[in-house]
């Protein structure tokens, strides 16, 4: 984990942990300080033989703007017919600003999915104790997951959207990404049926189900918005109806 990573999400991970899943959303999201600009100044640190502007401050105003802006647009018309000249007019920056942080559409999309890709990863394994028990992994990583997906949901959002128009190498990572928290909730899974938690369900499949509600919180946000469902609810509502699937009739002593 990266020193700035864990200035953010190390108290958020000992909070977890104490409370077993218990953390609300606000508590989340203040502990968490996942602001677009806190994540564009881990970009800058890493790029900076790259980047151009050398003034840090400077060059993380103006990457939280191309980083939202991107976003937006993308989110508006998809990232394939978004050109450069779009998102110079858009974000108010010459072409020349824009090319003084990447060479390219590739390259900025690049670094959007690595940083997603890597805040996702750290915050749901940062959040997961190992001695907890498989019902407490369970619950925590259905919320933390949501949790997260609340804060950064353009993110996630462009991320599921733009997939299928990535060229081969981004499309196997992202599919990659969305694998690699299936196979987390797998192994939970299988852990619980080994100690007598769980039910002998295919975990495979349970997985993927569980994936694929977390999905809809994020895909179809305006369907819970206009029906006034918080994050919160919708994670109570996940944790009790998967518990209902999953659940052994008789729990072990």
């Amino acid at each position: 984990m990266t020193a700035i990573a864990k200035e953010f999400f190390h108290p958020m991970m000992e909070t977890a942990k104490n409370q077993a899943g218990k953390i609300c959303f606000d508590t989340f999201k203040q502990m968490a300080l996942l602001s677009m600009e806190d994540i564009c100044r881990e970009i800058f640190r890493e790029n900076q033989e790259s980047i151009k502007i050398k003034k840090e401050p400077v060059a993380v105003r103006n990457l939280v703007n191309i980083f939202y802006t991107t976003l937006t647009l993308s989110n508006e018309k998809g990232f394939h017919t978004m050109s450069l000249r779009d998102l110079s007019s858009a974000s108010g920056l010459s072409m020349g600003a824009l090319y003084s942080y990447f060479s390219s559409k590739d390259e900025l999309l690049e670094m959007i999915q690595k940083q997603g890709r890597r805040i996702v990863g750290k915050v749901l394994f940062d959040h997961l104790d190992a001695g907890a028990s498989p019902r407490e992994k369970m619950r925590t990583l259905i919320r933390v997951h949501l949790y997260l997906t609340e804060v950064m949901q353009p993110w996630f959002y462009f991320a599921y959207m733009e997939t299928k128009n990535l060229d081969k190498t981004q499309r196997r990572r992202s599919i990659e990404s969305e694998l690699f928290t299936e196979q987390v909730f797998h192994d939970i899974l299988l852990e619980g049926q080994r100690q007598g938690a769980y039910t002998a369900i295919d975990a495979t499949l349970t997985a993927g189900a569980i994936k694929a509600l977390l999905q809809d919180w994020y895909v179809k946000r305006w369907k819970y918005s206009r029906r006034r469902i918080s994050v919160e609810a919708y994670a109570e509502f996940m944790i009790s109806f998967v518990e209902s699937a999953i659940l052994a009739e008789t729990p072990p002593a």
